[in-house]
């Protein structure tokens, strides 16, 4: 489904601002999904060095269109390289768990839904391949076939299922679990820190945003709890340390009334 001229060019300014101004200096490398243009290339800051391409066409490759735009894009910017990567953006199977520093989704998921792939999906998959700390960006519809593109982010998380000694994590809706009695003790937001405005000025109503992947909390209490445990030893040691001075003093207080009574 196309889109008219007016929302078009507005959520264009928009994502290209969003991509400049909300990408960290210190990220390197970026992937997009639903590649479907060379705007990517422009959009980055020149600090990112490589970026990555993913398709939402219904064939999962990146067009010759598309291939030569990026190519054009590259060599005038001389800044990422570009790595296109013929893979959907809703199965991100080239790209390994936590290797990526921002992911950005402009205009994918109605295209996705066009050509029959899942949009929630790809949001999934872009939380996996995120390191902790590192952004996704999207300008996006508002709505899709009646679900809010916010909320769902808002609500995804992970459950930690342990099995033996080995701990797993799947992405789950937390505004679908209804289960009644469901403990959910053992689950955490993929995101935290989300940001978020309506872009106004068009015509299809669309939302901007960014949202910072958090640290798994279980990691966060192993730190917190080594943290204690070098508190604890500093204290032992001072404590230690007080101890030694005080039978110090004490050893020589009694030296030295040994010898006054001697003289």
């Amino acid at each position: 489904m196309g889109m008219d001229m007016v929302t078009y060019l507005r959520t264009e300014w928009i994502a290209a601002a969003l991509c400049t101004n909300q990408t960290p200096r210190e990220a390197e490398v970026c992937l997009q999904l639903g590649t479907e243009d060379g705007r990517a290339v422009t959009f980055i800051p020149r600090t990112v060095k490589t970026l990555l391409t993913s398709s939402a066409d219904e064939d999962g490759k990146i067009s010759v269109s598309a291939r030569r735009q990026l190519k054009q894009n590259e060599e005038n910017r001389k800044a990422a390289q570009v790595k296109v990567i013929d893979q959907y953006a809703d199965d991100l199977a080239e790209v390994d768990d936590e290797t990526v520093d921002v992911v950005i989704s402009l205009q994918c998921a109605q295209r996705l839904i066009d050509n029959g792939r899942n949009w929630k999906r790809s949001v999934q998959e872009a939380a996996r391949v995120l390191k902790p700390g590192g952004r996704f960006l999207w300008v996006e519809q508002t709505e899709l076939n009646g679900e809010s593109y916010l909320s769902y982010i808002e609500n995804l998380c992970v459950r930690r299922m342990p099995s033996d000694d080995v701990t797993e994590t799947s992405a789950t809706d937390a505004s679908n679990d209804e289960d009644e009695g469901k403990d959910n003790d053992d689950t955490y937001p993929i995101f935290q820190d989300i940001g978020w405005d309506d872009v106004n000025l068009v015509l299809v109503p669309h939302i901007a945003g960014l949202a910072v992947k958090a640290t798994d909390p279980t990691q966060l209490a192993n730190m917190a709890a080594r943290e204690e445990q070098d508190r604890y030893a500093e204290l032992s040691m001072a404590a230690f340390e007080r101890g030694l001075k005080k039978r110090k003093k004490r050893r020589k207080k009694k030296k030295a009334e040994g010898t006054d009574t001697s003289d």
